[in-house]
């Protein structure tokens, strides 16, 4: 299972530069939340690979809280054209932590879904089909909930 999220709300670059926008409360709680819904819905991972921009970095490490995985950078996630499934093989399931429009695209490529991931968004998917598209919304309300 590949599961594909894509970091949550971001600040607006205040001279630093894109790489280093920070998460902004709202993305911290929707970075959590997706990782407490993973867990309740039984959505094991056994590695998380993340862009190294900041945002990304943060969404996985808060998301990871509740799954139990280290969470490694990968650079081509964030700077480079990748794909999913090479990343993936071998490692178990895993979480990829990234951006749009490049989370979009990879469900296009791997199931033919013609989706846009919402901030702190989260797609799963086996082999070619897409198993579950959840909002960040839904990822809240499924963590809530006792």
């Amino acid at each position: 299972m590949i599961y594909l999220l894509r970091h949550g709300d971001a600040e607006p670059d205040q001279g630093s530069g894109d790489a280093a926008r920070r998460l902004t409360d709202k993305g911290e709680a929707q970075a959590l939340a997706a990782g407490l819904a993973m867990a309740k819905l039984g959505m094991n991972v056994d590695t998380c690979l993340a862009s190294p921009r900041v945002r990304a970095l943060e969404t996985a490490n808060l998301a990871c809280r509740s799954l139990g995985a280290e969470v490694e950078v990968v650079d081509a996630i964030g700077y480079d054209d990748y794909d999913s499934l090479d990343l993936a093989a071998g490692r178990g399931d895993t979480l990829i932590v990234g951006h749009e429009p490049d989370m979009s695209m990879e469900v296009a490529r791997l199931t033919g879904a013609n989706i846009k991931m919402k901030k702190g968004g989260l797609a799963a998917i086996r082999g070619s089909q897409l198993q579950a598209l959840l909002r960040p919304a839904e990822l809240i309300t499924i963590a809530t909930q006792g």
